[in-house]
């Protein structure tokens, strides 16, 4: 982990690296939630789950892209030394762009769910129709009543 001696002697082009691969995890979890919510409507579990894991092994590198970043949190942006102007405002704008992309990867993740359970929802319906069939067919092929196949009409008395 990096300490603050550690933050100005690398400076800014440290910073501005780790926002980069910040935003090219994120780019490839919104690649990802694209691909998810179609294998969703394609009820592809198998697919779905092949995904999921693939996504884990992105969002733990993001992880680890921010726990890098947490030394500059704690850091006034004013006091920072960039090479240039311009390489101050790229970064400005790549964080920016991390933002958006954030917020669009949480609608997608949001509108996957939302999928997810309306199947699943639809899924249990269609189960309890076949269940409901599945007991009326049986209430009209089976016996209700042993009834005897002879009747007695001999009286004891």
């Amino acid at each position: 982990m990096l300490q603050a001696e550690d933050i100005m002697e690398y400076g800014t082009d440290l910073l501005s690296d780790l926002i980069d691969r910040k935003h090219q995890c994120l780019v490839e979890l919104r690649d990802m939630g694209k691909r998810q919510y179609s294998l969703v409507n394609e009820g592809s579990i198998t697919g779905l789950l092949d995904l999921l894991s693939a996504k884990q092994d992105v969002i733990a590198r993001l992880q680890s892209v921010e726990r890098a970043l947490d030394p500059f949190r704690g850091q006034d942006p004013e006091t920072r030394r960039w090479r240039s102007p311009e390489s101050r405002r790229r970064c400005a704008d790549q964080v920016k762009r991390c933002e958006l992309l954030l917020a669009e990867i949480l609608a997608q993740e949001k509108r996957s769910e939302q999928e997810l359970v309306r199947r699943r929802d639809e899924a249990a319906e269609q189960l309890q129709g076949i269940h409901r069939a599945g007991q009326a067919r049986g209430a009209y092929t089976s016996p209700a009543v042993s009834q005897p196949h002879e009747l007695d009409l001999c009286s004891d008395a």
